[in-house]
């Protein structure tokens, strides 16, 4: 006599950006949705890891991509200047073709080169606010007017500092990016999405020089630096259904250092 299996639940689609390198949030935040059930998307932008002092990873989406496939998630990277206004609706375009509708949408993107008051560039500041805040709001927007799911299940989730001395245009532009998602609780609300904002505190990815580390380390209670599966495990913990409840939040997950 055969036994017929009954079919296994669909996965749910998260839409990961920023994960342009191996060791960054973003992609542990990709591989840990990815071993807890989801299909996930993901964005890179290699133009912006090459003019940073780490450099580009050529290879990383490939591996990533990889590792998601392992843990049995279906996947696909797609490279996108959230600089470009027309880049949120075309990202969602495509992973919506390929994966379906995205439930779960976490912004891991930034731009950030340090600069202080005095010195940072009209520039530098329009392009700051361009990929933090402009297009963080156009993703949400988009998510927004494609959600179908069911009321209760929708999450947005994006990445944050409160680092603005010396960091200017970074910290001013993701200050705008707090007020933007957390708005999203009431204003998705007829949706049933949560959004929550999640400041990870001192978490070395390569950009730490090792006085930074020596310093983060010594004002952090747990006497650790954060690492990208800290990170990840909240955000994984966000779009479960045991965050439901968690809404309109800003989350410092930061070993204590802002206590």
């Amino acid at each position: 006599m055969t036994r017929t299996q009954p079919p296994q639940p669909a996965r749910p689609r998260a839409l990961v950006t920023g994960v342009g390198r191996t060791r960054g949030i973003g992609a542990a935040t990709a591989r840990t949705l990815a071993a807890s059930g989801w299909d996930v998307a993901f964005t890179h932008w290699s133009p912006y890891d090459a003019r940073m002092p780490w450099g580009a990873e050529p290879d990383a989406p490939q591996t990533i991509l990889a590792a998601l496939t392992e843990h049995g998630a279906r996947s696909i990277a797609v490279e996108a200047d959230l600089a470009d206004t027309a880049t949120a609706a075309r990202v969602f375009d495509t992973v919506t073709e390929q994966l379906g509708e995205v439930s779960a949408l976490v912004m891991c993107h930034c731009e950030s080169v340090d600069s202080g008051l005095l010195e940072t560039t009209v520039d530098s500041f329009d392009r700051h606010f361009a990929v933090n805040a402009r297009a963080t709001w156009q993703l949400a927007r988009e998510f927004g007017l494609r959600f179908e799911g069911e009321h209760g299940t929708g999450r947005i989730v994006a990445l944050t500092s409160d680092h603005t001395v010396g960091n200017l245009p970074y910290g001013a532009s993701k200050g705008a990016l707090d007020r933007i998602v957390l708005s999203c609780a009431r204003e998705l609300a007829h949706l049933g999405v949560t959004a929550n904002v999640v400041n990870p505190g001192p978490v070395d990815t390569g950009w730490m020089s090792q006085r930074t580390k020596d310093e983060c380390t010594a004002h952090t209670p747990l006497g650790r630096l954060g690492t990208p599966q800290d990170t990840a495990d909240l955000v994984e913990f966000l779009c479960s259904p045991r965050g439901r409840w968690i809404n309109g939040q800003l989350l410092n997950s930061d070993g204590g250092i802002s206590a």
